[in-house]
């Protein structure tokens, strides 16, 4: 798996002229080398802009900051890189600073539905952690543009332990999803003590960590990182590829270190206009992602954020999109569309119609070949009212697990009872040892 290639080394040169394949490697070494002016970027990948267009970029980047990693930023075609989809994730356009009529600084009302710094409660049984607003790359289609590059933003221990209180003392919290800017860009040592913190939590049954590592940075993706991540299952990780393009030798090895260690891994996202709004490339990145065992979990309708309308496509692409996923493809190549509220109203599924009628009998439903059939209804349906009086209802609402009950020689095989002999009853030598009791 060739993980370091001859551009690579020629960009590491030009940052650095000591620049080893060691440093190409260390996830420290790029963030302290990122790119962060239009002077660097040409210099690094051999490009000049006219002096106009540079001043137009350098206005962008006074309201939206650049940081780029050396490793991402040797994804771009530089023979085209105007349509390249890494060069347009990374690189500032004058079109951020064209804000739209119904653009938003905080469009899902995150900072609204936040009980305490850090925290966003909007759903019942869960909440979005912000334990980090540091990326490693600063994407241009960010829905929390209005954190990037404020150093006032950046959690501290004591927020992050107001948050960790706020998770114990809200019982119906059991799903925290650890978010940012990164999660990975903590240390491993501090991203462990907020697991641990959070792990000690009763309610709190399961653990997501949402990060874009595997695709800008993919050598923060240590094997100490998953050696520590082992230890808080349940924990699930959710990623953000894009385009096919990003997912090479380097984000593969990533993600299988991830796999390997037992993380099941999802990916979201995101619909963007001259990116990725094709149907082969939504396909061809799904199919990809399924071979490194990273399960398609969202594709988003870009948000409403300030400076994005030039990245939004109309609902209806998305919808196109998905048409030529279902049926076509795996079933579980084929993520959820959905269109994240304005106002903080949550994450809203949008899929094509399949129903194409519906009466008292019968559903009238078309597939994705457009045959159409009929479902008939059942006769015999009880259907029953639901007063929300479950102690009156006659379904078995045994909620634990079942428990496993082994008889006989079973006994003796299973893994789950202790018994370790069986004795007939009536047996003489065992009555002898009752009586003398």
């Amino acid at each position: 798996m060739k993980i370091f290639t001859q551009h690579q080394q020629e960009m590491a040169e030009t940052l650095r002229p000591s620049a080893s394949r060691s440093d190409w490697t260390d996830w420290k070494w790029h963030m302290r080398n990122s790119i962060k002016s239009v002077d660097d970027f040409e210099r690094i990948l051999g490009v000049d802009f006219p002096e106009k267009k540079k001043k137009i970029f350098e206005r962008t980047l006074r309201k939206f900051p650049m940081s780029v990693t050396p490793y991402y930023l040797s994804l771009i075609d530089v023979d085209d890189f105007e349509n390249d989809p890494v060069f347009m994730q990374s690189f500032p356009s004058i079109e951020e600073l064209k804000i739209g009529r119904y653009d938003m600084t905080d469009p899902l009302h995150e900072d609204k539905d936040s009980p305490v710094p850090g925290v966003t409660h909007r759903y019942p049984d869960r909440v979005l952690f912000h334990v980090s607003n540091t990326c490693a790359m600063y994407c241009r289609h960010c829905t929390r543009k209005r954190k990037v590059g404020d150093n006032d933003c950046i959690p501290t221990r004591e927020v992050i332990e107001q948050g960790i209180e706020y998770i114990r003392n809200t019982p119906q919290v059991r799903d925290v999803l650890l978010s940012g800017g990164d999660p990975f860009l903590l240390s491993d040592d501090r991203l462990d003590w907020i697991l641990t913190e959070v792990g000690k939590i009763d309610h709190v049954e399961v653990v997501r960590i949402g990060t874009r590592t595997p695709v800008v940075l993919p050598y923060r993706i240590t094997e100490d990182l998953v050696e520590m991540l082992k230890k808080h299952h349940p924990l699930w990780i959710n990623t953000h590829f894009n385009h096919p393009r990003e997912l090479t030798a380097s984000s593969r090895r990533a993600l299988m270190r991830l796999a390997d260690a037992g993380i099941p891994l999802g990916n979201q996202s995101v619909l963007l206009a001259g990116v990725n709004d094709c149907q082969r490339l939504i396909k061809t990145l799904n199919q990809k992602l399924v071979k490194n065992r990273v399960r398609p979990y969202y594709l988003y309708q870009c948000d409403m954020s300030e400076g994005l309308s030039h990245f939004r496509t109309p609902i209806g692409k998305g919808i196109e999109i998905l048409e030529s996923l279902r049926g076509h493809t795996s079933g579980f190549s084929v993520p959820t569309y959905v269109v994240d509220a304005p106002g903080g109203g949550g994450k809203i599924p949008v899929m094509p119609n399949y129903i194409v009628s519906w009466g008292p009998n019968k559903v009238v439903l078309r597939n994705f070949e457009g045959v159409i059939t009929t479902y008939n209804e059942p006769k015999t349906y009880d259907s029953k009212y639901c007063d929300r009086e479950c102690s009156k209802c006659n379904l078995q609402l045994k909620e634990d697990d079942a428990e496993e009950n082994a008889v006989g020689i079973e006994k003796l095989l299973s893994d789950w009872d202790d018994t370790t002999s069986l004795t007939p009853r009536g047996n003489e030598r065992v009555g002898r040892r009752d009586d003398a009791a």
